[in-house]
């Protein structure tokens, strides 16, 4: 959150998860662990961000059952998001206690959330869109909903997004027939290359910089209201069969500067961006999304990187903060008439009130990437005006997949900036003087003309290339091949500074108060750090936080009070420059590498399979069901739903017996798209399903070996994986075993058994803090094998890298100390590795840090997708972390690989990865024996 503070963000959005907090239908947790959301409201208020909460009850997000409970996946609650009693008792107390979270921390109450979100994705008020034939039953569950949160206190505007342009819902603008179930201010999602790594996953997707008419659609669908985009793309994710890297290119800082320009051209005043954040997902979910990873390709990366396309949304992301002429605009024009070069195309916006103008460019053909040169005729106070006019042949270029947004007439304090022909980074007041900020792309010159100016002076930089022209009604600087910075000032006592692209992007203005809109004479600016967290002036020293990955010059503009920086509490040797602002030199990070593991212990985790195994424990229930709620009711008999029995999430274990003999068993089970299963029949391996990607079932039908098969009891074990449930009215899709039937039996099975996650089949789930979807039924899972405190010591010594033969499934424990250097954070993830060459690729890792299931891998469908970061809190910087491995061997062939912990980056910073996360790592205890 101080990342998305420093890119010049003025808000925060997030998802709260129904299913998280309500591990059961009459539990509700907001105050282990994580689950306490109102400290992400203190935090944004403390860090002066605005929140956008969207708690669902639907959330989407790519998590399993959409973020709805896996409780209500049965069938026994009826059909999901309408208005039937049943549901709506449901869904009512988990929104009224979100509802009693939020409500104090609303603006209206001096708190910081801004907007509501009620429901997500929903687009069904209407059977016929273009006729306004309303759905009585989704409205009334909207209003619901709506009279929910009202009566709870929430005052704030209520929202919700549509997922796309066609459905046209829940706009009181465009709804006159009068069908109710409106929102104070609708949202339009727009994915314009693809939400996923995979362009065929997307039907509608477009050539990259194909641009869409989103003012039209506004125009005719919320005319009256903000137009506002809650998911505007801010990357893709990446499916079981993406890329290894994820798809960065493909949302780039060309993407960035390019698309999100448009929008502002295009009026959009809301624009949040999906993913800003590409944390680690909780739930894992079926089709059709299904991420490895939700790294996203965002600008703050998974494992919590930042680069270029960080910085690039930083550059406009501050402008805007600092434009406030652009919350009220028209589009006052749109052609290729604004140049001399038909080639680009200008989206003029005026502000009615003060005439300010915004001056959109780009290629008039949006996927051209070639080099154009340009004049621009804009119209001001101080006359007309074809731009650049200094140097007669300069002119202006868009090389690249890139636009630009010009200004004319922008106030910045007590000056006027008539135009520029160099985009506004930001502006800041210090001792009643401005600060004006521009930058061009890198090699690239400007022109700026500032009123009431007579006279100017390169106080910083070099002044060769920087051009003086004194018309009528103030000054015209004309500067070229812009490199670093360069510092005007004029007579006014006005300073200026000019910045290439690279520069630009490590520069910092961080806030000076918690107010979110961040007043112009309340800020500092910081060039050169990696990151600037936050600043704060207290009598003559400017403390700055921040990151820093080398040792650099630190150059901070603030007000002449102050006299010197501290960096991260620091005092530095400062000195004064001739233009005022404060230097000093920050160090860099120092040298850290990941100690070594500790070493390796094994354990057989699937001792289920043999006979003489006893399944009269708490682990398992009678799977006797010979009735079901679930509108899926043609499967074999008694019922072998996995979620009827109280079980929902990762691996699921199945006992099924049968007397007398039989010598073929078709099996047909259900997972979700990459799930597997393998089944053995008194203990020997009979066969597996490896998993694919174009099916959520899996069927096989296996021989029985003769001298497997007893003329007396038997006993068919099958092991499933479940990756999730599907989203939307998907999520009622069954998981467990669809049809299990034996041929050539006289009887067929006699009884089933099945162990899922510990304490599922009573709701008395043994691990609030990491959560019910943090484990399933492996016998590792259950005893708590992968938790801190569990005592291994007298396992076997073996590594995963030694391997193993034959169809099973081994558990690895071991431990890594760390201490990483104080004032430092470290970014860390796990990665497996393995020989594709030298051993089988059919098998399936789990990992386990501290206890948190932080990734699963599964060579057999992509063998490059082996890395899995994890956050402070889940690691322990300070002390001993316990990684467990789970490795199920699919098949009889050898298995092996090998696990290292990976340093993703270390920086020298104020964050502090070392606070006491204990809370965050509860550690074994010996309910789990009676899971055995």
């Amino acid at each position: 959150m101080e990342k998305i503070k420093a890119m010049g963000m003025n808000t925060v959005s997030f998802y709260s998860h129904w299913g998280y907090h309500a591990p059961t239908n009459d539990t509700l947790d907001f105050e282990t662990g994580a689950h306490d959301i109102g400290r992400i409201y203190e935090i944004a208020k403390n860090l002066g961000l605005f929140v956008h909460a969207r708690p669902g009850p639907y959330i989407n997000a790519e998590t399993s059952a959409g973020g709805m409970p896996l409780w209500l996946t049965t069938g026994e609650y009826g059909a999901l998001r309408d208005n039937a009693t049943v549901f709506t008792g449901a869904w009512r107390p988990y929104m009224s206690k979100v509802e009693e979270i939020t409500a104090p921390f609303q603006v209206t109450n001096n708190g910081t959330v801004i907007l509501y979100q009620i429901e997500n994705e929903f687009p069904n008020q209407w059977s016929n869109v273009e006729e306004k034939i309303p759905r009585p039953v989704p409205i009334a569950y909207m209003e619901t909903l709506f009279e929910n949160a009202q009566s709870n206190g929430i005052v704030v505007p209520l929202t919700h997004n549509m997922p796309n342009r066609q459905a046209k819902a829940w706009s009181i603008d465009y709804d006159t027939a009068g069908a109710r179930g409106n929102v104070h201010i609708y949202g339009l999602d727009n994915y314009p290359t693809c939400w996923s790594c995979i362009p065929s996953d997307c039907s509608t997707s477009n050539p990259s910089f194909t641009l869409m008419d989103y003012t039209a659609h506004f125009n005719e669908v919320s005319p009256k209201q903000p137009s506002m985009m809650p998911e505007f793309q801010g990357g893709a994710l990446n499916p079981w069969d993406g890329p290894a890297e994820g798809c960065e290119a493909k949302t780039d800082e060309s993407f960035v500067n390019f698309y999100y320009r448009d929008n502002v051209a295009q009026r959009v005043t809301i624009l949040g961006l999906y993913m800003i954040h590409g944390g680690t997902n909780w739930g894992w979910i079926g089709a059709p999304f299904v991420p490895t990873s939700y790294g996203y390709s965002a600008a703050i990366a998974e494992n919590r990187t930042i680069g270029s396309k960080y910085y690039e949304i930083k550059s406009l992301a501050l402008f805007t903060r600092a434009a406030k002429d652009l919350t009220k605009t028209d589009i006052v024009g749109n052609s290729t008439s604004y140049t001399d070069n038909e080639a680009i195309t200008t989206i003029e916006l005026r502000n009615p009130d003060t005439d300010a103008g915004f001056y959109a460019i780009r290629h008039t053909d949006p996927t051209s990437s070639d080099e154009q040169s340009l004049r621009l005729s804009v119209r001001t106070s101080a006359g007309n005006f074809t731009v650049p006019i200094v140097s007669g042949n300069d002119k202006m270029s868009l090389n690249g997949h890139v636009a630009k947004i010009l200004v004319t007439d922008f106030n910045y304090g007590r000056m006027n900036l008539v135009y520029s022909t160099a985009e506004v980074l930001t502006y800041g007041i210090f001792d009643s003087q401005p600060i004006l900020v521009l930058w061009v792309f890198n090699g690239e010159g400007g022109e700026f003309f500032i009123e009431g100016a007579t006279s100017g002076k390169v106080v910083g930089g070099d002044a060769s290339k920087v051009q003086f022209v004194k018309p009528e009604k103030g000054l015209i600087a004309n500067f070229k091949d812009q490199t670093g910075m360069t510092v005007v000032t004029t007579n006014e006592g006005a300073r200026v500074l000019l910045m290439d692209r690279d520069t630009a992007h490590l520069f910092w203005v961080p806030a000076l108060t918690t107010d979110p809109t961040v007043p112009v004479d309340q800020v500092a600016f910081v060039q050169g750090p990696h990151l600037v967290r936050g600043a704060q002036l207290e009598g003559s020293v400017i403390s700055i936080r921040g990151d820093s990955n080398e040792t650099k010059r630190i150059e901070v503009f603030a007000a002449k009070q102050a006299k010197t920086i501290r960096w991260n509490g620091k005092r530095l040797k400062t000195q004064r420059t001739n233009w005022g602002s404060l230097t000093a030199e920050i160090g860099g990070p120092e040298v850290f590498e990941t100690p070594k593991l500790g070493t390796w212990r094994v354990q057989d985790s699937l001792i289920e399979r043999h006979t003489n195994y006893s399944d009269s424990g708490l682990a398992w229930v009678d799977a006797d069901d010979m009735e079901t709620s679930s509108q899926y009711d043609d499967a074999t008999k008694p019922y072998l739903y996995s979620n009827q029995y109280g079980f929902h999430n990762g691996v699921h274990l199945w006992r099924g017996y049968f007397n007398g003999t039989a010598d073929v068993v078709y099996l047909e089970v259900q997972g979700g798209i990459a799930h597997g299963w393998t089944a053995w029949l008194n203990g020997k391996f009979i066969g597996s399903f490896l998993g694919d990607l174009s099916s959520s079932t899996g069927a096989k039908e296996f021989s029985f070996p003769n001298e497997t098969v007893s003329d007396k009891q038997n006993v068919l074990l099958v092991m499933q994986d479940i990756t999730g449930h599907d989203q939307g009215s998907g999520s009622l899709n069954i998981r467990g075993i669809v049809n299990a039937t034996l041929l050539n039996s006289e009887s067929g099975f006699s009884s089933w058994k099945v162990a899922g996650t510990a304490g599922g089949a009573t709701g008395s789930f043994l691990d609030p803090v990491r959560t019910h979807y943090n484990e399933g039924g492996l016998r590792a899972e259950r005893l708590g094998w992968h938790l801190p405190g569990f005592d291994d010591s007298r396992w076997p010594k073996k590594s995963p890298g030694d391997g193993f033969t034959g169809a099973g499934v081994r558990f690895y424990r071991t431990h890594l100390p760390l201490d990483t250097p104080a004032g430092h954070d470290v970014a860390l993830s796990v990665k497996l590795n393995f020989d594709s060459d030298e051993t089988s690729n059919s098998f399936r890792g789990y990992i386990y840090i501290n206890g948190y299931q932080y990734g699963r891998y599964y060579p057999y469908l992509n063998d490059a997708m082996n890395t899995f970061p994890a956050p402070p809190g889940v690691w322990n910087y300070n002390g001993d972390n316990v990684i467990g491995l789970a490795i199920w061997n699919q098949e009889e062939k050898e298995v092996k690989c090998d696990l290292e912990v990976k340093v993703e980056y270390v920086l020298a910073s104020s964050l502090d990865v070392k606070f006491d996360g204990t809370y965050l790592r509860p550690g074994w205890d010996e309910k789990r024996l009676l899971y055995t």
